[in-house]
């Protein structure tokens, strides 16, 4: 992380500039914990003894890293994690370049990070983080983990199918007949089948007490999954399914653990890791309990590449996202968006996050021009020229605003970060795959299960119904016809031995039992995201 020092920066400081620092150095003096970003800079000049930190009290305001390419947003979010972790908080992070795992390796001394943390202050000590590594379905290095469709939900899946809002509340009513019929949707192959079935002679029916869903919708549901699945996004989906609460944990030394989830080998799938990573928060939020506002977070969440969550998504989804971000806070889970630019979030959501790092922003465009007045016009008060500081940063600074402990925003600060003490480049192969082998999670995850779901329940219905037909006797030949008069009643026709067994009662006593293992009554959460 080296500075760019712009020319038009003065070097000698003013009774001005002198207030302005003592106003930021009393405005980052907090009583409690605190993540360190870096050293207070006015006129081009750092400042170690005026610190810029952030309460770990309000990291569960959540927060936003933006930034354009190469500004050091990728180190800040290193930082944070590494210092979270040091304080006893879990981390997760989602490496979409893979730059990430050097967390688990210490960082090397060299010129340049000497020479910064002098000039901020900082006590270098290259270190390794106890780090988890993740991975979608088995797709790159990390134990795979993967989500039942049915625990998944309508709107996400809708989000990553690339559905419009019709089919999206289509497919809900999809959701809703296998809820209701206890099919459950482990893979993509379940939800196919069900979808296959209502569109078939045998399910019109059904189809048609649904109501809002039409044969042609349906079908075209049908075909984006097939094409999903040809894309090899079967891997994704399955059991077992990873439990979020295994992200809370913490190592023997007391540190907090880094969850790396690698995302490199599923770049070409925006919409789908991006969506799966809102899952998880989705997840995490139906299952943990109310916290309130702790004095240090449960888990800080960094979702990077946040503008992919964003991008076409609908006004449910997005409405979605605002409320679960707004009630995660009280369990205790910090969220922070890393992304280029703060339009690239929604300004409801943007509206809840309280700290702010924002790295450089380029404005060679009418609209980046417009965007840097929009982002200028969102902080406090400044004697800084947030205008013309924020296009002139150099790689590794930022200006940051954070929440006090009182939840007041603090004097906007020019900050030189410190810099990472891990490895501030992707640890080892040897490094790496040490640490999967050695990771209590293999025996829980590493191994894809199958059982009886919608896919197998359906195929032994249509089994047992061709079993009936064959089973049941021929008709008999037509005997002439009585005289009206003396027409006899027709017998009963006997039942089938299918049909015996399928009405007794030891049948559906066990039937009964099936559906409460199998189905049990499915509540979901905002995102429509269920857990068994």
């Amino acid at each position: 992380m080296t500075e760019t020092t712009p020319s038009h920066r003065p070097s000698e400081p003013t009774a001005g500039s002198n207030a302005q620092l003592d106003e930021i150095r009393a405005g980052y003096s907090f009583e409690g914990g605190a993540l360190l970003f870096g050293a207070t800079v006015i006129e081009g000049k750092a400042h170690p003894d005026a610190p810029v930190r952030v309460p770990l009290a309000t990291l569960n305001r959540h927060g936003l890293v933006a930034g354009a390419t190469g500004t050091g947003k990728t180190k800040t979010l290193q930082l944070m994690a590494e210092q979270l972790s040091g304080q006893g908080v879990p981390v997760f992070l989602a490496d979409i370049k893979g730059d990430l795992s050097g967390m688990a390796t210490p960082g090397q001394a060299n010129d340049k990070i000497t020479a910064r943390s002098t000039e901020v202050g900082q006590q270098w000590v290259g270190t390794a983080y106890p780090t988890e590594f993740l991975s979608l379905g088995g797709l790159g290095n990390g134990i795979p983990i993967r989500a039942a469709v049915s625990s998944f939900g309508p709107t996400l899946l809708a989000k990553v199918l690339g559905l419009n809002e019709t089919q999206e509340s289509s497919l809900g009513l999809v959701f809703h007949y296998a809820d209701s019929k206890q099919l459950w949707l482990d893979e993509l192959k379940d939800l196919r089948a069900v979808v296959s079935f209502l569109t078939s002679d045998e399910g019109k029916a059904d189809l048609k007490e649904l109501g809002g869903l039409s044969s042609a919708t349906a079908g075209v549901i049908l075909r984006e999954l097939i094409t999903f699945a040809d894309q090899g996004a079967e891997a994704f989906f399955g059991t077992p399914e990873f439990d979020t609460k295994d992200l809370l944990r913490t190592a023997g030394d007391g540190k907090g653990l880094v969850t790396c989830l690698e995302l490199p080998a599923v770049q070409d799938r925006p919409a789908l890791f991006s969506t799966f990573l809102m899952w998880m928060l989705a997840d995490l939020y139906h299952d943990l309990p109310e916290v309130g506002d702790p004095e240090k977070p449960n888990l800080v969440f960094f979702f990077d590449e946040a503008h992919l969550l964003f991008n076409g998504a609908s006004k449910a989804f997005l409405d979605a996202i605002q409320q679960t971000v707004r009630l995660i806070r009280s369990k205790g889970v910090g969220v922070f968006f890393v992304t280029q630019s703060p339009k690239d979030v929604p300004g409801d959501v943007l509206a809840q996050l309280g700290n702010r790092v924002q790295h450089a922003l380029r404005a060679y465009t009418p609209d980046d021009a417009k965007a840097l007045k929009a982002a200028v016009s969102t902080y406090p008060h400044s004697e800084y020229d947030l205008e013309e500081l924020l296009t002139s940063l150099g790689t590794g600074e930022a200006v940051v605003t954070v929440l006090s402990e009182r939840g007041a925003p603090t004097p906007v600060a020019w900050t030189r970060m410190i810099a990472p003490q891990s490895l501030m480049a992707p640890s080892d192969e040897a490094t790496v795959k040490g640490i999967i082998a050695a990771s209590t999670l293999g025996a829980k995850y590493a191994t894809a299960t199958n059982r009886d779901s919608a896919f197998e329940l359906l195929q032994a219905k249509e089994a047992a119904e061709a079993s009936a037909a064959q089973a049941a006797p021929a008709p008999a030949a037509p005997a002439p016809a009585p005289s009206p008069a003396k027409a006899p009643r027709a017998p009963k026709a006997e039942p089938s031995i299918v049909e015996q067994v399928v009405k007794s009662s030891a049948f559906k006593s066990a039937l009964r039992s099936a559906g409460t293992v199998l189905g049990r009554e499915i509540t979901r959460s905002i995102f429509g995201t269920s857990r068994r």
